[in-house]
């Protein structure tokens, strides 16, 4: 457990256009694979190896652990719960 700040990812999303875009190409395959009626975990799944894969093949192997790690991290907080139930629209 490390006692840095979880990084800004919204500020990160807005220095880097290049982001933003890959993130909404990922919307957008998430959605398509939904209506064919794949279930989320196969989903899940795919997307993560396919993370991973990028990660490791562009980044060194310490590097990759740490991205883990905070993965990790924003798990065991609840982060990543509130963001699966993201507030509705027009609401902040």
């Amino acid at each position: 457990m490390s006692d840095h700040n979880p990084p800004d990812f919204e500020g990160l999303a807005e220095a880097n256009p290049n982001l933003r875009h890959a993130g909404a190409v990922v919307d957008q395959a998430i959605e398509y694979m939904t209506k064919e009626h794949i279930d989320p975990i196969s989903i899940a799944s795919a997307l993560l190896g396919g993370a991973l894969g990028m990660l490791s093949g562009n980044l060194p192997r310490g590097a990759v652990l740490a991205v883990l790690d905070q993965a990790r991290a924003s798990v065991e907080s609840g982060e990543m719960a509130e963001l699966s139930h993201p507030p509705a629209k027009g609401h902040a």
